[in-house]
């Protein structure tokens, strides 16, 4: 599939706090016997971890997700990886050796096109996402943006409410993912425009997009679609607040809502901000002004590296755990390893040191999880 992408917002968010490094940690050779041993097996361990990846932290039956696919005793660990039409499967294989485990969420986005000849990028679980989402769980964003087209071949807000759209491409794809739920038993998430607070007034007003959404979310349940997660996506930069609350489609028509904060540091001339920092202060929005219980998902996350200091990407990625665990309701985090649009703007992680913070974070306990 050809990558495409909204252009990105160059505002950050209006954040506060303190920058507070994990504290580092040295391998020290033990000389007595019975440190010796402990030693030995803490390197079968992670010999084992290794090879298999983190086990889930727990068997308890109060850990299992619910009917909303929410982890009760953690998070879920995700990614977006870069890839193309054909090869979504071998990418994220690579991708979870580099990590050390198998993701629980893969994210990929497809365009709202009609699915004719050999256009396939409004096809909604295509082969290789259904190879990837056998033991794994999928995120879908589906796009008003058609990739490639004239600017007459995007759809408004108001035509897809107005259902201008059903028999050419939403009701296709709703029974495509009916029948995908019905051969497997498995449930997908789904976003429609996901940051659709970059696109007003270009696809239609803030009423148009609550129509529009809910037009959707309205046809797969007329077409007997119950194997959908509902996932509302912003940006969550906080001087679009006021969009955020007239976007926001209703309880009703929502089961996850998610937001995209970065560390850009050079890109969009930002400065250095932790990952708490990010987070926090959007969490708290969306928790006051949007939902007190809804699950929340860092539905994209990442940071770019410092040229001048190799180790501080490494930092950042070492303070995800500690941090998702403070942030009440969040139930998933996806890191974004791919570039974004914009000078300088690589969020891709950058070297053997920084992969093994990430390593190290994805292995959490916190993040691990049982599917079932």
């Amino acid at each position: 599939m050809r990558f495409a992408r909204p252009v990105r917002r160059t505002s950050g968010p209006s954040t506060t706090g303190q920058h507070r490094r994990p504290g580092g940690t040295r391998r020290r050779r033990l000389l007595l016997t019975s440190a010796m041993a402990t030693c030995a097996v803490l390197v079968a361990v992670l010999a084992l971890r290794e090879a298999s990846g983190p086990a889930a932290l727990t068997d308890d039956p109060k850990c299992r997700p619910t009917a909303l696919l929410v982890p009760p005793c953690g998070a879920w660990f995700g990614a977006f990886v870069p890839h193309d039409k054909s090869d979504l499967a071998d990418k994220v294989e690579d991708y979870e050796r580099h990590v050390g485990r198998k993701l629980d969420i893969v994210y990929t986005y497809h365009d709202m096109s009609a699915v004719t000849g050999t256009r396939l990028e409004g096809q909604l679980l295509t082969d290789q996402e259904q190879r990837v989402g056998r033991d794994r769980m999928l995120l879908l964003s589906w796009e008003s943006k058609w990739w490639g087209g004239t600017v007459r071949q995007q759809p408004t807000w108001k035509q897809i409410a107005d259902g201008e759209l059903d028999g050419s491409v939403i009701d296709v794809q709703a029974r495509r993912i009916k029948e995908y739920g019905e051969r497997t038993g498995k449930k997908v998430f789904l976003s429609f425009d996901l940051e659709m607070d970059t696109r007003t007034p270009e696809n239609g007003s803030p009423a148009e997009y609550v129509r529009a959404y809910r037009h959707i979310h309205d046809r797969f349940r007329a077409l007997g679609v119950d194997n959908v997660l509902w996932t509302w996506i912003i940006t969550g930069y906080l001087d679009h607040a006021d969009l955020f609350r007239r976007l926001y489609p209703g309880d009703a028509y929502v089961d996850w809502i998610g937001y995209n904060q970065y560390n850009y540091y050079l890109c969009h001339k930002a400065k250095w901000l932790t990952f708490a920092q990010t987070q926090q202060d959007s969490h708290d929005w969306i928790r006051r002004h949007i939902s007190g219980d809804k699950p929340l998902m860092l539905s994209e996350f990442g940071t770019a590296s410092d040229p001048d200091r190799p180790d501080r990407q490494a930092g950042w990625y070492a303070q995800v755990p500690r941090v998702l665990k403070d942030l009440e309701g969040v139930k998933a985090a996806l890191q974004w390893n791919y570039r974004d649009p914009g000078p300088h703007c690589d969020l891709s992680v950058a070297g053997d040191q920084a992969w093994d913070a990430l390593r190290g974070a994805a292995g959490d306990p916190y993040l691990n999880q049982p599917h079932g």
